[in-house]
């Protein structure tokens, strides 16, 4: 761990990541202003141009990041990241926080053109708006170990999603205030974490204000657990799941879901219905992320109980 040394001040940017519709012509983009008190912008040609914000708590080299607004749909972990940007608080290790999607999150929507969370490592000559920030994210992030802040339609209590139970995943995560944690297994492909050194948390239901304080408390304890933020934390034991499979619902107007997430579901138990048609368990399983309406394709996923990570003190 870095020496606790109090270091103030924060520097706001924004990172300029170009939306090119397939159907537009080439157009210029434009530079990226030098840090300092006060942000300047030069604009090279008028073009429909989203940012990405990114700023810094102390001085020196991040090897920390705290990521927000992936997601468009996902106020919850902007909110804790423009409280803290606020409050400005000493850290004993500098720390950089991302927002990341802003033109969707302007536009309140999920994403612009893709799944941003589906694209990474991404392509700087991508189509997609999203295809091109992933690359951009992924090169911010480069070197970070990076907490990211989403939020759900399907469950309202907090939970980790990681790549891997790693050694910094088995130290860190107990330390969160969430109540289980999910391996994705063969299910990481295109996430953040599949490219960058990611824990993933969920702070709750979508647009809650629940979910608001949440992620500020999740925030605040992950940058606690790393030696950001002064203080301690509360360990817990954590059960921890691995994604299995997942379950795919057809087309219909209406969807309904029985089962409660990260509760068994039996072998023969009904767990969801489609246009009334019911959906039975052919083996038993336990649901992550299932909801109605929160998947176009999908109710969410299958997952076996793997394990319970064992509560750890914080690292001296």
């Amino acid at each position: 761990m870095v020496p606790a040394h109090p270091q103030n001040g924060s520097c706001l940017s924004r990172k300029i990541v170009p939306v090119v519709r397939a159907t537009e012509p080439n157009v210029s983009i434009f530079g990226v202003e030098e840090c300092s008190d006060k942000t300047e912008f030069h604009l090279n040609a008028e073009t429909n141009t989203e940012l990405m914000r990114v700023a810094q708590l102390g001085s020196g080299t991040p090897e920390i990041a705290v990521v927000a607004g992936v997601h468009g749909d996902e106020p919850c972990g902007v909110r804790a990241v423009e409280r803290l940007l606020d409050e400005q608080p000493q850290v004993r290790r500098p720390v950089k926080f991302v927002i990341a999607n802003e033109a969707a999150l302007e536009r309140r929507v999920r994403f612009v053109d893709e799944d941003l969370n589906r694209t990474f490592p991404g392509d700087p000559n991508a189509k997609t708006h999203e295809g091109r920030l992933a690359h951009e994210l992924a090169a911010e992030l480069e070197d970070c170990l990076t907490f990211s802040m989403h939020s759900t339609q399907s469950h309202s209590e907090p939970f980790a999603i990681v790549n891997g139970v790693s050694e910094t995943v088995r130290e860190l995560v107990p330390q969160l205030p969430v109540t289980a944690m999910v391996e994705t297994s063969e299910f990481a492909e295109g996430r953040l974490f599949s490219t960058i050194e990611t824990l993933e948390v969920e702070c709750g239901l979508q647009g809650s204000e629940a979910a608001a304080q949440n992620a500020d408390r999740l925030t605040r304890a992950f940058l606690t657990a790393v030696g950001a933020l002064p203080g301690d934390t509360m360990p817990r034991e954590l059960p921890v799941y691995r994604l299995t499979e997942v379950i795919d619902k057809h087309e219909a107007d209406t969807y309904e879901v029985f089962a409660e997430n990260f509760t068994e579901v039996d072998a023969g138990e009904t767990f969801a219905a489609a246009d009334g048609e019911m959906q039975v368990a052919k083996e038993s399983f336990y649901p992550v992320l299932m909801s109605p309406y929160g998947y176009r394709n999908v109710f969410g996923y299958a997952a076996e109980k793997i394990d319970v990570l064992a509560a750890q003190s914080a690292a001296d």
